[in-house]
C-alpha cells in the first residue's frame, strides 16, 4: 500500500504504526495478537498443516488447519551470544542487545559492546551519551555510511549498476569519515551494496559513534580471545576490566524448534534452502536480502499459491 505524498522520507515510530493500522484496515487483515505458535506440522492423513497456538492472555490452546503455511517469522527470532572461552566465569552483567533499554543504568561503568553492526554502534553511542566508559569490539571489516548516503544510493541503484554506485558511495564515505582503518575499523574489499547482495550484511548507518571514536569517547578493540571473572583478554594480548558486556552479535532463526517437517526449506540450523517447500510450505524473509528480498518472496509465494489453486492470475 503506497504511502501518501505527504509522508516524510523517514517515518517516526508513531507514523509507522499508523501506516500499519491503516494497512490492516484497508486489506481487512485480522491479526491474532498475544498469540504464540507452539507447534506446526503436516498432517498427512488430513493433507493439511496443523498449527497449534496459545493465547498468552487466557492460556487457551487453539488449533488451525490449513492447506498452505507461510513462514514469515524472519531470521531475527532469538538473540545469539557466541560461545567465548571463559564467558561463564564473568562476574559482571552479560546481556544481548535485544534486552538493552538505555545507557542510564551504566553511567560511570566500564562497558564492552561486542559487535560493530548497527545495533552495536548505536548502543555504544547511547552508552557514551550517558557517561559510560564504553569500548566496542570491531572484529570484521564493515562499511560505515550516513543515512543520506544510503538514501542517495537507493535512488542511484534504480538507474545505475551496483559497481558504479559502490564506487561513488565509497568515495563519498571516505571524504566524510576519513580513513576508518586508522581507527581500528577495517573496510571490506567489496563495495557496501555488493556486500549486501552477496553476504546479506547491511552497511552501518552512523548516528554519531564515529565522531565519538575520533574524540576517544568510544574505544575500538579487536576480537576477544578470553573472558575472565572481571576482565576481557583481546586478540592483541591486551586485557581490560569491564562491569558489563553487551553482545550485539545478531540473531538466529529458531523456527526449526517448533516447525516439524521443515527439511524442504531449512537445514537443521535454520539456514534457508528454498523459499518453496513441500506440501504447501513457504518461507518469506529468510534470504538475507532485506526488504526488497521479502517483497520478492511475498510476490513469488502469492503467485505460486494462485497457480496451485487454479485461480486466475
Amino acid at each position: 500500500m503506497p504511502h501518501t505524498t505527504s509522508t516524510p522520507k523517514y517515518l517516526s515510530k508513531k507514523e509507522f504504526i499508523q501506516y500499519l493500522d491503516k494497512y490492516v484496515e484497508h486489506f481487512n487483515i485480522k491479526p491474532k495478537y498475544q498469540t504464540c505458535v507452539e507447534l506446526a506440522f503436516f498432517n498427512s492423513e488430513e493433507g493439511k498443516w496443523n498449527v497449534k497456538s496459545r493465547d498468552l492472555a487466557s492460556g487457551d490452546l487453539e488449533v488451525y488447519a490449513c492447506n498452505f503455511l507461510i513462514l514469515a517469522t524472519g531470521e531475527n527470532n532469538e538473540g545469539y551470544i557466541p560461545k567465548v572461552v571463559g564467558i561463564e566465569n564473568f562476574e559482571g552483567e552479560i546481556i544481548h542487545s535485544s534486552d538493552y533499554k538505555s545507557g542510564q543504568k551504566y553511567e560511570g561503568k566500564n562497558v564492552l559492546v561486542v559487535g560493530s553492526g548497527n545495533s552495536g554502534m548505536e548502543i555504544a553511542f547511547d552508552l557514551s551519551n550517558y557517561g559510560s566508559h564504553v569500548s566496542v569490539v570491531v572484529r570484521s571489516p564493515i562499511h560505515v555510511l550516513t543515512r543520506e548516503m544510503v538514501y542517495t544510493a537507493m535512488l542511484m541503484l534504480k538507474y545505475l549498476p551496483v559497481s558504479l554506485v559502490d564506487t561513488v558511495i565509497a568515495k563519498y564515505a571516505k571524504f566524510k569519515f576519513g580513513n576508518l582503518a586508522e581507527l581500528g575499523i577495517p573496510q571490506p574489499e567489496e563495495g557496501p551494496f555488493s556486500v549486501k547482495i552477496s553476504k546479506g550484511r547491511s552497511p552501518v548507518i552512523d548516528v554519531g559513534a564515529i565522531d565519538k571514536i575520533k574524540l576517544g569517547q568510544i574505544k575500538v578493540l579487536p576480537g576477544i580471545s578470553e573472558i575472565k571473572e572481571q576482565a576481557v583478554v583481546f586478540d592483541n594480548g591486551d586485557e581490560h576490566q569491564f562491569d558489563a558486556i553487551i553482545f550485539a552479535t545478531g540473531y538466529k532463526n529458531v523456527a526449526t524448534k517448533w516447525l516439524k517437517d521443515y527439511s524442504s526449506i531449512f537445514l537443521e540450523d535454520g539456514t534457508l534452502i528454498n523459499w518453496k517447500g513441500e506440501n504447501g510450505l513457504y518461507a518469506a524473509g529468510f534470504s538475507k536480502r532485506g526488504i526488497a528480498g521479502i517483497s520478492m518472496d511475498a510476490i513469488a509465494i502469492a503467485y505460486n499459491i494462485k497457480t496451485v489453486r487454479g485461480d486466475k492470475i
